[in-house]
């Protein structure tokens, strides 16, 4: 018998596998049948207008940071209406990560260089949240219903089983995950290319979009696994909704609240949600409340900014999946299913 065959075909026919497979198109179709509806291919004249504006809005930057620094060169007065930092180089448009583009000046236009990176975070939430319930839901039926023990009468081999499990879970989720958010892009892209804006599209951008699409289906395959694994050491689907339920109640919304109140540094840094966001992104920037206390010198800045990066979140993440897992296969060699 192959097994991995048997398990594919075993976690296709699931009926949950494929309600959330259909809720996976309908969520797609809505999302693209709702942006057709409400864009529309501008017009030069819309066009020429958005640029304008955003090349005005970029001029007039330019001349507040020349003034700060004119002001701060002591060659002119500032007025009550002049905005002055500390530094000029927090108004210095060349060291912005955006300037306004003439897309920010497009009303009801879909434009794809604005819109892509939300929708694919969008729909990476949703298959993260789908392979979480499926690798929990896969594992934690058959644990519960007996299906494991039935299969262990064919292959005596509990780590050969649960990994063939594993593996074709992590395999299906790869596979679906990767072809529905190509698939995702390019409808959108298709909507900018005939029912809105392109945008500005270039290398930057796609290689931006292309790191957020691999980091996303990491993403996906670690909250699959995490699920298969809490699911396998409390053998049942609850388990792991309860864990995650429990977590988020107790830690991320209730040791939040008292590390806030009792005026602790740095409260993100312990927080999976915060190396779950600079993983996803790169990187993700919080506010230290301690950096610049009994700092009285009004002339520097203080920058009270840290960053947590991708390197770091992948190893929490990564060290969690692997903890986890880790556990679920030893408990299962040694528990009894019966």
């Amino acid at each position: 018998m192959n097994l991995v065959r048997a398990e594919l075909e075993r976690l296709t026919a699931r009926r949950f596998v494929q309600l959330m497979v259909v809720l996976l198109l309908v969520a797609f179709a809505v999302t693209a049948a709702t942006t057709l509806a409400g864009s529309h291919r501008p017009t030069e004249v819309e066009l020429r207008g958005a640029q304008e504006q955003a090349a005005t809005e970029i001029r007039q930057m330019e001349a507040a940071h020349d003034r700060c620094l004119r002001i701060k060169a002591g060659q002119e007065t500032p007025t009550e209406t002049d905005y002055v930092p500390t530094d000029c180089a927090e108004i210095d448009p060349g060291r912005m990560d955006r300037l306004p583009i003439a897309a920010n000046y497009l009303e009801g236009v879909f434009t794809f260089s604005v819109e892509a990176r939300p929708l694919l975070y969008f729909l990476i939430a949703f298959l993260v949240l789908f392979g979480f319930l499926v690798g929990a839901s896969y594992i934690g039926a058959d644990l519960n219903s007996g299906g494991v023990v039935n299969l262990l009468l064919w292959r005596p081999r509990r780590w050969a089983v649960l990994g063939a499990k594993l593996g074709t879970l992590l395999g299906a989720l790869l596979a679906l995950s990767a072809v529905a958010s190509a698939a995702y892009l390019a409808v959108f892209w298709l909507i900018g290319q005939t029912a809105g804006h392109p945008g500005y599209l270039d290398g930057a951008f796609w290689a931006s979009l292309g790191a957020i699409y691999g980091r996303g289906l990491v993403l996906v395959l670690l909250a699959g696994a995490v699920g298969f694994a809490i699911a396998t050491l409390g053998r049942h689907t609850a388990a792991a909704l309860g864990t995650v339920a429990a977590y988020l109640v107790v830690w991320e919304l209730g040791a939040r609240l008292v590390l806030d109140i009792l005026d602790a540094a740095r409260p993100d840094q312990w927080m999976l949600s915060s190396y779950l966001a600079a993983w996803l992104n790169g990187e993700v920037s919080f506010w230290d409340r301690h950096a610049c206390r009994g700092n009285y010198d009004y002339s520097s800045f203080c920058d009270g900014s840290y960053l947590l990066g991708w390197g770091s979140g992948l190893a929490v993440l990564l060290g969690l999946t692997v903890l986890l897992v880790g556990g679920a296969f030893t408990a299962f060699r040694r528990r009894d299913l019966i």
